[in-house]
């Protein structure tokens, strides 16, 4: 399947925004992962953002940059949200009512728990009524929401997609049993056709998973305990290719005997 990036919206530990992210990937900042960013995405109103969960805001956010870059409309395009754990903060709460002494669960916290709740946030802010998958696929979560929209792209009439990864670590005691290392988010607006802003070309291959174990990992040893330690910066590979903007191949493991692989072609210069 072949599908091309329009926008990439970037958010996790010392990493603002895509434009950060690119240079960073291009090495000309040092990176600082100790600054944890507190995104508040204005696509939503005031009050919905102080509603909303940080599951929310971190996936709103960096769709929201995407579409800002691809400097398209929300409006026309599909939605998919991967995320292994989806409301993890919200679970946590409702877990504690449910063992409280009186264990009433709050309307507004059962609203939010269900794993669409991102991606109906979205569509209600961007005012979109296009198609919109949520999706979970444990530490593949990224992978599978990829080729989850590029097969939208591939087998419907749908010409864009916003493609969201997202997952934030849950509170004690919810984070012994699925532990990551720190928040992370990063999205991309997707289409059929190249466009003057358009980025790259991704052409994505579902394969056996070699003998030989070959996957993309990353040079700098805090970005890979990153890409390891949270199962939406998988995709850190795939961004290093594209702001490094040369002809590449990304490897990256899926479920339990297959891997995907992304051959990359660069349609522009990146900005300076």
């Amino acid at each position: 399947m072949k599908v091309f990036v329009h926008g990439i919206g970037v958010t996790g530990p010392g990493i603002d925004n895509w434009d950060a992210c690119r240079n960073l990937m291009k090495e000309q900042t040092p990176y600082d992962h100790s600054m944890i960013p507190d995104p508040m995405p204005s696509i939503l109103p005031a009050n919905e953002r102080r509603r909303s969960s940080d599951i929310v805001r971190w996936s709103l956010g960096v769709a929201q940059e995407a579409v800002h870059n691809s400097q398209l409309s929300p409006k026309d395009m599909a939605a998919v949200f991967a995320s292994s754990g989806g409301e993890v903060g919200i679970l946590h709460k409702i877990c504690q009512s449910v063992a409280s002494p009186v264990p009433i669960v709050s309307p507004t916290l059962f609203h939010q728990s269900v794993h669409n709740a991102a991606a109906g946030y979205w569509s209600i802010a961007s005012d979109s009524q296009r198609p919109s998958t949520s999706l979970a696929c444990y530490d593949s979560s990224f992978g599978g929401g990829l080729l989850e929209a590029a097969t939208l792209l591939a087998t419907t009439q749908e010409e864009l997609v916003v493609f969201a990864a997202y997952d934030i670590p849950a509170p004690f005691p919810l984070n012994e049993t699925r532990p990551l290392i720190a928040p992370f988010a990063m999205a991309f607006v997707l289409g059929k056709q190249v466009l003057p802003i358009s980025l790259a070309l991704l052409e994505i291959t579902l394969q056996s998973k070699p003998i030989a174990k070959v996957t993309t990992t990353m040079a700098q040893q805090s970005l890979e305990s990153l890409r390891l330690g949270n199962p939406a910066a998988r995709g850190l590979p795939l961004l290093a290719a594209i702001a490094n903007n040369l002809p590449s191949s990304v490897y990256l493991d899926f479920l339990d005997n297959l891997q995907i692989r992304i051959d990359l072609q660069p349609c522009r210069p990146c900005p300076d």
